[in-house]
């Protein structure tokens, strides 16, 4: 009984935290769930950003593992896109200072609603591998310039990255969906630990709670990669679309309220 009082108050952000890892595993997007959950939480807002790159960062490991166990990508490649992904994202943190958000989110509210339609659209989409059809020196420069301009805004601004890198990967280089979020997951992983150390640094990590979150959200990751693993396409791309939508009405919002 007295666990049972103790751990009630943690159970709806647990069970938040799992939603958003399950999701954020096959779409990404999940920091639309956990910042509002960690919020009506009672998270002193100071603290909020570090905790949630915390258990964030636990679960993104789980579902990068498992997806690259599978898609068996290139070592060359995956050097490639850490290092350019890295970079990106530093100049990002650093650009924020110049460049307003609010370009950023306008740009956002009219580059949205025609992925969606695509995606609504093209009920192929995703579903073959065609990145044979480049050669290798042009995927590999693809592929870097994808990584390093989407980690570029992620580390301007950060809402759906991930869902951003699966699309492009997908649109650009002719992955097949399951190879496009691997990909996806390998630079939303490198830029959370970057930020992450930074949070550290500082001492905005409520270090407890974003460990026992952490496991929570290892636990979503790891349901989702499953069924991604599984389904592949059929259930990537419509949690995509969702995604999409979820965060074009977030820029809106935040943009009119």
């Amino acid at each position: 009984m007295e666990f049972l009082a103790f751990a009630q108050p943690y159970l709806p952000l647990t069970l938040l935290v799992f939603l958003a890892g399950f999701v954020d595993s096959i779409a990404g997007g999940g920091g639309l769930i956990t910042l509002p959950a960690y919020l009506a939480y009672g998270l002193n807002p100071a603290l909020l950003l570090g905790t949630n790159k915390l258990s964030s960062s636990m679960g993104t490991a789980v579902a990068a593992f498992r997806f690259f166990r599978e898609a068996r990508l290139r070592a060359d490649l995956l050097f490639i896109l850490v290092f350019l992904g890295a970079a990106g994202a530093g100049l990002g943190a650093w650009a924020i200072s110049l460049v307003p958000p609010e370009t950023v989110r306008w740009l956002l509210l009219v580059l949205l609603p025609p992925v969606a339609v695509f995606l609504a659209a093209r009920k192929d989409f995703g579903f073959g591998d065609t990145s044979r059809r480049f050669s290798e020196g042009a995927l590999l420069a693809r592929s870097g310039a994808i990584g390093f301009g989407v980690s570029f805004y992620d580390g301007l601004l950060g809402p759906g990255t991930g869902t951003f890198l699966a699309l492009a990967f997908t649109r650009l280089c002719g992955y097949d969906l399951l190879r496009a979020t691997a990909l996806a997951k390998l630079l939303n992983l490198v830029s959370n630990l970057a930020a992450l150390a930074a949070f550290l640094w500082l001492g905005r990590v409520d270090l407890r709670l974003g460990l026992a979150m952490g496991l929570a959200g290892m636990a979503g990751n790891y349901a989702g990669a499953h069924l991604a693993l599984k389904k592949g396409a059929w259930v990537i791309r419509p949690m995509l679309l969702l995604v999409s939508g979820a965060l074009l009405a977030k820029i809106a919002w935040d943009l009119f309220k």
